[in-house]
């Protein structure tokens, strides 16, 4: 059954026997679609290569301590990564029914499982809250790692920071500086020495944002930048 499609991939949710005949439970298998307009060969490299990756980041997320659905299998040849199903909802759909205290628990958790991502020397990429999982039991997921990568630079880790700002003001706009207060909170007190600097990166990120000129907006836009 098909969850998700998005620009690079699809979601289906899948039975556990196309891993194990006698397997219980259902699966996610997310596969990363051709795209006709490249070249062949180069599709082919970058498909697989962020097939790769991305299975590598959810393993590497949870073994720092953030949540993510543990892999199942990688198949490099038809580009898909096959993980564990997170009964949950997004907390896209939820977060605005949830009494306050429970909303900045779950603020805390995102301050907390960034740090540690980026402490590990990773980046999300697309942390909004479409990519977050909120279970039943009030567990935090975090999902979808295609735009993630490694790397230990300030200035990743200040967008990565700045682009959930950004997702909080457009989408949850009311509660978007309650949200974003009380994520840096948790954040530094997660991330120790060295986590003001990556703050204080993202505020100057999102300034130079704001003095950027409606014509100059409009080029970026139209490049892709």
């Amino acid at each position: 059954m098909l969850l998700k499609r998005g620009a690079e991939a699809e979601l289906h949710l899948e039975d556990f026997r196309i891993l194990h005949p006698f397997g219980e439970g259902k699966v996610v298998v997310k596969h990363r679609i051709p795209k006709p307009y490249r070249v062949k060969e180069l599709d082919l490299s970058l498909r697989e290569t962020r097939t790769s990756l991305e299975a590598k980041l959810l393993f590497d997320s949870k073994r720092v301590g953030v949540p993510t659905p543990p892999v199942y299998e990688v198949d490099r040849k038809n580009m898909k990564v096959v993980m564990e199903y997170v009964e949950g909802r997004p907390l896209k759909e939820v977060l605005e029914g949830l009494e306050e205290g429970k909303r900045k628990e779950i603020y805390r958790k995102i301050g907390r499982y960034l740090a540690r991502l980026h402490k590990g020397g990773m980046v999300h990429g697309d942390l909004t809250t479409s990519n977050l999982l909120l279970t039943e039991k009030g567990e935090l997921y975090l999902v979808d790692f295609g735009l993630g990568e490694y790397t230990s630079s300030l200035e990743a880790r200040g967008v990565d920071l700045h682009l959930l700002r950004r997702a909080l003001q457009s989408v949850h706009f009311g509660l978007a500086e309650e949200a974003y207060r009380e994520i840096c909170s948790a954040y530094l007190k997660e991330f120790g020495k060295g986590g003001k600097e990556i703050l204080e990166r993202a505020e100057e990120i999102a300034k130079r944002g704001r003095y950027v000129g409606r014509e100059e907006r409009g080029t970026l836009l139209r490049d892709g930048k």
